[in-house]
């Protein structure tokens, strides 16, 4: 994606009340910020549908404070999304905001702090504070107002209160509408298209209340275009097959529904929740269950006894949880059962922090439990990597009689991004639960010398009538303590994981083949750290990018890759320690976890860069760090 440059002035809409040119670009990036519970969330969340309707790519970043209700007009309570469009496909949520829609100063706060908005931009801001009631609030108005001015800024007051109540008795309840209103004529799409998505967003409410909302949308695009001397236009290509426009937990949930899995079974955690939020409302309709447990402890077990009942189940936590399935999912690798964990990582450890995205569980999701516990760990790299995950997922759960852990995170959870419609297939699907006679002198464990892989027995098929537990067995599932049996057990069961890594493709570079320097990543980081290489490699440098979607085990051919380059680092949002700080040298310095993962498995030196905001890493951050090291490569002869 180019950088947003001025290509051309068109003309406005020939149906506008007033002539108007619209100035078109490549891309723009606008937030919307508010108090927790003004709908800023929702109205970046529509912005973003309806400019994926009209063909332009799309990212959304939801702005989530730490605190459930926090103070109003606090700057720890900003809660918005921020919305990043463009003429051609979007793959993160790009750097500095161009324009910034606030309905209050405070919430702009932390964002200016944190580098969020672009100096000189434009901040569209509510004015009713300026004549507040109470002169402290008048006061933190008018300060910031001139801050914001003298730092260059352009900022424009909108009495959204004023305009808003002429139409609703209660202008919190109708901002956000208002604010979609401005945006689509800022942005030059069509209105039509918004009267259809609040149709959309408010389907479940009386006609009335959508009616409400469509009249604050046209007040706002009427507004913006009868008191705003500008605009945009960001050309759209229409999508030649029909797209989709969903978050990565709904991408997770559809492919839920879509792999034939029918039993999901969790217990309430931020940024997971909304994936059975979704599957609660429709997985009925297609004979699935959604089970609320009493804890992770149980929404694990619930699952695995789900699985070990004949089909393949699968349960859904972030970080906290996760550890807290720890004991269930051993059990699952000891009895060989198969099961489906996705962990929507966020920061931590202990409770972290709740709401915002982090890659810091790779560690425990390949090595957690006691015991050596082999597992499947996978990591989709964008919201459609979110719906095939969870039918490879099923898969492998199901072939391999494994645990699958599949790695999403906070910014993937609420991310919007539109992809093609999938095309159902039934090779999807689960088979029926085989209810067949198990032949003759059959073992419930009997386990290939080569692979590991054994024929499942399902309770209820005749002759398969066996014990399990979690101890120590042998191929007739009798409980041994025997030292030679139970490497028996731990031998095959870490067969099977090489068995899979035979048939895993290595995945392809993105940028040159061969050069000065590699850059490895997983996970939510793909679109940052390809959009990064892009640049440089536009500047002559050459590098290359390799995005892993298997990270246990990890595909042949990627230790060859590693050595084709002078130098290899990672780019990931966990901790790695910093050359800068003085304590830190070779012998103490602790690496990122694939770093760390890459340097043990193929005797690379691989350096490492990271880092642990809350946010999504920004392509302009990963490009000045991957500048540093080209310099010191380049240097050398």
């Amino acid at each position: 994606m180019k950088d947003a440059a001025l290509l051309e002035a068109v003309p406005a809409s020939a149906s506008a009340p007033r002539a108007k040119s619209a100035v078109t670009l490549t891309e723009h990036i606008v937030e919307i910020l508010s108090d927790s519970g003004e709908g800023a969330q929702r109205c970046g969340q529509s912005l973003g549908a309806i400019a994926a309707k009209s063909g332009n790519g799309v990212w959304t970043v939801e702005i989530i404070p730490a605190e459930i209700q926090p103070p109003a007009r606090s700057v720890a309570g900003a809660s918005g999304n921020r919305v990043r469009l463009g003429a051609q496909r979007v793959s993160n949520g790009g750097d500095e905001a161009d324009l910034v829609v606030s309905f209050n100063e405070q919430v702009l706060l932390g964002r200016l702090r944190d580098g969020e908005i672009k100096r000189g931009g434009t901040i569209l801001l509510e004015c009713m504070w300026r004549d507040d009631r109470d002169p402290r609030i008048a006061r933190s108005y008018a300060e910031t107002f001139a801050r914001l001015v003298s730092e260059g800024y352009r900022v424009i007051e909108v009495p959204m209160e004023q305009e808003c109540r002429q139409l609703v008795s209660d202008p919190r309840r109708g901002k956000n509408m208002f604010v979609l209103g401005m945006l689509c004529n800022l942005y030059s799409l069509d209105l039509g298209l918004g009267r259809e998505q609040i149709a959309i967003t408010f389907g479940k409410k009386e006609d009335k209340i959508i009616q409400s909302n469509v009249k604050l949308l046209e007040a706002g695009w009427n507004w913006a275009e009868t008191n705003l001397d500008f605009k945009y236009r960001i050309p759209a290509q229409r999508a030649s097959a029909p797209q989709v426009v969903v978050n990565g937990n709904t991408a997770l949930a559809l492919g839920i529904l879509a792999s034939g899995m029918d039993i999901l079974a969790m217990y309430p955690i931020t940024p997971a929740t909304s994936a059975s939020h979704y599957l609660s409302e429709v997985f009925e309709k297609v004979g699935g269950i959604v089970h609320q447990a009493e804890d992770e402890i149980a929404a694990c077990a619930f699952a695995l006894g789900a699985s070990y009942a004949g089909r393949c189940a699968v349960t859904i936590t972030s970080g906290p949880g996760y550890a807290l399935k720890q004991e269930g999912i051993g059990l699952a690798v000891m009895a060989e059962v198969p099961l489906v964990v996705v962990n929507v990582q966020r920061g931590g450890p202990s409770t972290g922090q709740p709401t915002k995205g982090e890659q810091g569980d790779l560690m425990s999701a390949i090595f957690g439990s006691h015991g050596d516990a082999p597992k499947v760990v996978m990591a989709p790299a964008g919201i459609e990597d979110c719906f095939y995950a969870m039918i490879t997922a099923r898969k492998i759960a199901e072939t391999f009689n494994m645990v699958v852990v599949v790695l999403s995170d906070a910014n993937l959870a609420t991310a919007q991004q539109p992809f093609a419609r999938p095309t159902f297939s039934e090779d999807w699907l689960a088979p029926p639960v085989d209810q067949s006679t198990v032949p003759a002198g059959a073992r419930p464990y009997d386990w290939d010398e080569t692979t590991g892989l054994f024929r499942r027995f399902i309770p209820g098929q005749p002759r398969g009538m066996h014990t399990l537990t979690g101890l120590a067995h042998d191929r007739d599932s009798h409980v041994a303590y025997d030292s030679a049996i139970n490497e028996e057990g731990i031998r095959h069961r870490s067969l099977k994981l090489a068995a899979l890594q035979k048939t895993l493709k290595c995945p392809p570079v993105y940028g040159d083949e061969e050069g000065d320097l590699l850059v490895v990543g997983w996970g939510s980081t793909r679109g940052a750290i390809e959009e990064a290489v892009g640049k440089l490699r536009a500047e002559g440098h050459r590098i290359g990018a390799l995005h892993l979607q298997f990270l246990h085990p990890m595909a042949s051919g990627v230790g060859a890759i590693l050595k084709r380059y002078k130098k290899v680092m990672t780019v990931e949002g966990n901790w790695s320690d910093r050359g800068e700080d003085s304590i830190i040298d070779a012998e103490n310095r602790r690496y990122s976890a694939l770093a760390l993962l890459l340097r043990a498995r193929y005797l690379v030196d691989v350096d490492c860069w990271s880092e642990v905001r809350g946010r999504p890493i920004k392509p302009g951050s990963i490009r000045a760090a991957l500048s540093a090291k080209l310099q010191e490569t380049e240097a050398r002869p």
